[in-house]
């Protein structure tokens, strides 16, 4: 899986996976990858013991499923990420 994409591609699969407010449907419709690829994705990129933080960070966060977030958010990240 990880061999179709580039390694700016997987660098920016994984910054996205790490992002709290990035939704996994947001990483689906960019790179075509559902949650259960993404967890298989990342067990494969990352150390194990960051995996198993990524894991229990990202389990059961509702901001990472766009169906359980209030309908006030309309983004996929925060204002203050990407500084200029």
């Amino acid at each position: 899986m990880s061999e179709a994409y580039n390694p700016a591609d997987i660098s920016r699969i994984v910054e996205m996976a790490w992002e709290d407010r990035t939704p996994f449907e947001a990483i689906e419709q960019l790179y075509g990858l559902n949650q259960h690829q993404l967890i298989k994705f990342m067990r494969r990129e990352l150390n194990a013991g960051s995996f198993r933080l990524w894991r229990a960070r990202t389990s059961g966060r509702v901001t990472k499923h766009t169906a359980l977030r209030s309908p006030d958010v309309k983004r996929g990240y925060c204002p203050s990420q990407y500084k200029r």
